[in-house]
Formats: C-alpha cells, structure tokens, sequence
C-alpha cells in the first residue's frame, strides 16, 4: 500500500531519469533532477532539526519551487507557498497563523523574504547542493504516517481572514489515482500549468506528471492577456492537455482567437472552479470537436477537485453544464437544511465525505468544527462530512448540478433570488462575453456587471425576456474586464465592494 507521494516521484526518477518533468519553456528539471534536489534538501532541513512543522516555500513559478515542495516533504515536514504578487499584508497574516521557523527563497526574493520576520531564510541553491544522506532520510520515511500532513494552502475567509487548509498525503494520493483514472492521464500528456503554485489547483498536473512520467509546462502570466500568443505557446510545446479555471478559456475564446489560430495538439480540455457559460463553451467545442471536455467540482477542504463530467452527450439550448458524477472513493450526500437527504429534483447543500477529506483548517479549531461535522445521516459512529456551501441538485440523468453558492440566494422584493439566474440571462443576451450579478444589501439593489459591447438600455430591455422584474437588476454596469482573483476566478469581493460605490 503506498502511503507517501515521494513514492510517485523515486519510481519515475528511477524509470524515466532523463525525461524532462517540468519547465517554464525556458528552463526545466528532468525527474532525476526533481528528485536529487528534492533529496538534498530535505536532508539539510532535517540536520537542521526541522520534523513536522511548516516550511514556507517563497519563490517564483519555476520548477525549482516544485522540487522545493518535495524536499520540505522528505524531512517530514508540510510546505506552504507565498509568492510576490501576493499583498504583505496578506502573506503576514499567514505567517501569524503558521508562525513557521524556516523559510527557503531563490535569489530574487530572498530580501522580499528575509523582511517578513521568519527565523530562518535560507537560499534555495544552498540548499540543494547538500549532500544527500539517504539513512537520514529513510529514518524519517519509516516515521512518516499517510496522514501527516504535506502541504498547507490557505484560501480566502470570510471574515477576510485567509482560512489555511492541511492535505495529507492518504488525500492526495487518492486524489492522484482518481483523477487520473477519470480524465485518462498518462506518460504522453503534456500539461500547460495556468494557477499559481500557492493552490491547491497545480495538483491536477504535478501529480500526475509524476505518476506517470508525464511534462507539465508553467505558462508565463502574462500570456494569458494576449490569447494568440497563450495559443501560439500551446503549439510550439506540444500541450496536449489542459486544467484551467474558465476565465482562462474565455480570455481565449471570447477575443476571437481561434479565428487567427487553433491549439492543434489539444486533446483534451478539464475546466473548473467556476460556470463555463453556454456560448463561451460552445465556441470551444465548435473549435476542438474531436477534444475531449471534462467539467471538474470540488472544493479545496476535499484535496480539490472531487466530481467530474465528461462532455459525451450534446447538451440542450438552456441546460446547464452538470458537474455530474464523485471521483471513485468519494461520496456526494445532497441535505436540505433539516439535515436529510434531499429527494429526487430538490435542491440542497453538497457535502462531501471519504478519504478525500482534509485535515481541516491550521491553527483554527472553530471554523473546522463549523465545516467538518458529523454526518447527520449517521448517528452510530464518528464520520466527518464537508458542507461546501454549495447549492446543487441532480438532473433526469441522476448527474450532479452546480445551483449556486448558499451566500447568492438574496432576499429581495418578498422573493427568493439566485444570482447565478441572472447572470445566466445575462450571458444569452447579444453582446455579453461575461456577467457577475451582486447584491447590495444597505441599498436593496441587484447590480449587475457585465462585460461586452451591448448597451446598458439594450441589455435591459433583452433581460425582460427571461427573468421576471423582481429579478430584473437595479443597476447595470458595463466594465472593459471583470477583476480576477490571482487564481484566475472571478473577484466576487471586489465587484460587491464596488457595487457600494455606484
């Protein structure tokens, strides 16, 4: 049984010493590489006297930050990423909660890195150049349980508090086999890597690359604001496979790139993290139809994604994309806020339970107890469940549908609202490409935001076709881009900020 994800990394090394695992284009680590200096590393954490604490990982998207990763892991110890281009207020802020004593940087970062207080600061090439101790490191391999954790990735709060999430190695590697399983990975994909590494989202690629021996490639940002050359990028390194949020596929598809050119080895496309909207989807479909399309759920506290769908059925003019069916070893309880099993047709909150559960938040007991709970379904024993917070149902194919997140259902004229209805309104409408619906609660007023060419007055009068005018918004408010999160998704937050404002 294997119970420790080193074990990907040392087989493949082993099988596929000289194939290139990652790179950025430019620079790249084979796997003997990858797992050398990974070895190297964690024998100098651990004559260091660091076990089982945190080491933050400040470095740029490089494969050197992946092998740092894994070094943090072989001295029995869990990384956690910071990068420059988050605000310092909020790497702080994580810092306060870790409290860590180590902290490993390259060299363009290290005075960025030196400045936020940590006990230690060491420079990555030092730290790889050590010399390996295998002993050591076997000594702490025969210490090291499946449930210790790995890595710990700190999501948004809502108190506005980052909320640090703790994965161990028994959910990532049954988030490695499944998902591979599902969306048919193997030693010939190439993944083109789009999320920063301080996400859980790089799973989808790091892992499987070393599973199976596959590539994964990072793309520069930056590229992803000129979409022929993101398109152009996709060729020149043969990427065969992609795992984006949607608003990466709609920076592509809604500028008209595929009139100019055709990512020509993309054969399979996994999207997440948000909807995909009809018309956005459908211009990729009409792109790439002999691609295969898989639509990817799950939240952060379940190791990431937890259900898929397949695009194997042409879907109707109105239907939603469904989020269809759990990864193998994970279970989708559906409960009505009595805590039942909501019945065929009703809608009700997406929990989760099986071994992809996390360990729960780090250094924050209440909020663990207010999202890991006992199953209701289950009063005989102790079983943990994930509320997601999410709202879905099951179509007539008995597939999983995304509804809403429980904090968009308003209350607003005596009428209960999903937001999510409106921007799908929005998003039929002739010139709209994107939509967010937001409420502002002092004023009473639904705002919606879009982004396209059609008028304000336009667009109005089109919405009254679909949705009644209780639903009709207050406020439209065309924007040149909507705001992104550094994850790609939409800035809900700062939209519903702004609408305070107008």
């Amino acid at each position: 049984m294997q119970k420790n994800i080193l074990t990907y990394l040392e087989n493949t090394a082993a099988r596929l010493p000289d194939k290139l695992a990652f790179s950025t284009g430019k620079e790249g680590m084979t796997f003997s590489e990858v797992q050398r200096g990974a070895a190297a590393i964690g024998t100098f954490l651990a004559k260091e006297g660091l076990y089982g604490e945190p080491v933050v990982i400040f470095m740029d998207k490089h494969p050197r930050t992946v092998t740092a990763f894994f070094g943090v892991i072989y001295a029995g110890c869990f990384y956690v990423c910071l990068d420059e281009k988050m605000p310092e207020a909020r790497m702080r802020s994580i810092l306060e909660t870790l409290r860590p004593r180590a902290m490993i940087s390259d060299s363009k970062n290290l005075k960025k890195a030196q400045a936020l207080g940590v006990e230690r600061v060491w420079l990555y090439d030092d730290l790889a150049a050590s010399e390996i101790e295998s002993a050591l490191l076997g000594s702490i391999r025969r210490r090291q349980c499946d449930t210790d954790p790995i890595y710990v990735v700190f999501t948004s709060g809502s108190t506005g508090v980052p909320k640090g999430v703790v994965a161990c190695h028994r959910s990532v590697i049954d988030y490695t086999e499944t998902l591979s399983v599902a969306l048919e990975f193997s030693e010939e994909t190439v993944f083109a890597n789009q999320t920063p590494l301080y996400f859980d989202a790089p799973l989808k690629e790091i892992m499987p690359t070393l599973k199976f021996g596959a590539t994964t490639y990072f793309v520069p940002k930056m590229l992803f604001s000129f979409p022929v050359r993101l398109i152009e990028y996709l060729n020149e390194y043969r990427i065969n496979t992609i795992c984006w949020v949607v608003s990466a596929l709609i920076q592509i598809s809604s500028l008209g790139a595929f009139d100019a050119i055709l990512p020509k080895y993309l054969t399979k496309v996994a999207f997440g993290s948000e909807v995909f909207p009809r018309k956005q989807y459908d211009l990729w479909r009409a792109a790439l139809p002999e691609a295969s399309f898989y639509n990817l759920y799950g939240p952060t506290e379940a190791t990431g994604m937890s259900c898929y769908w397949k695009a194997d059925r042409v879907l109707a003019e109105d239907e939603p994309i469904p989020v269809g069916v759990p990864f193998d070893n994970t279970d989708i309880l559906l409960l009505t806020e009595e805590g039942k099993r909501a019945a065929a047709g009703e809608e009700g909150e997406i929990c989760m339970r099986g071994t992809c559960l996390t360990m729960g938040y780090y250094n924050n007991p209440e909020k663990t107890a207010e999202a890991f709970v006992q199953n209701p379904l289950n009063p005989y024993y102790p079983e943990l469940i994930y509320r997601t917070g999410d709202v879905g149902r099951y179509n007539s194919y008995g597939e999983l549908v995304f509804v809403c997140r429980k904090d968009s259902q308003i209350k607003h004229m005596g009428h209960r609202i999903e937001l999510g209805e409106i921007e799908a309104a929005a998003l039929r409408c002739d010139g709209v490409s994107r939509a967010c619906s937001v409420y502002d609660a002092d004023a009473k007023r639904i705002v919606l935001y879009y982004v396209g060419d059609g008028e304000e007055q336009a667009l109005l009068r089109a919405l009254g076709e679909y949705l009644p005018r209780y639903m009709l918004p207050t406020v439209l408010k065309r924007l040149e881009a909507m705001p992104l999160t550094d994850n790609g998704k939409l800035d809900r937050r700062t939209l519903k900020e702004r609408a305070t404002q107008l």
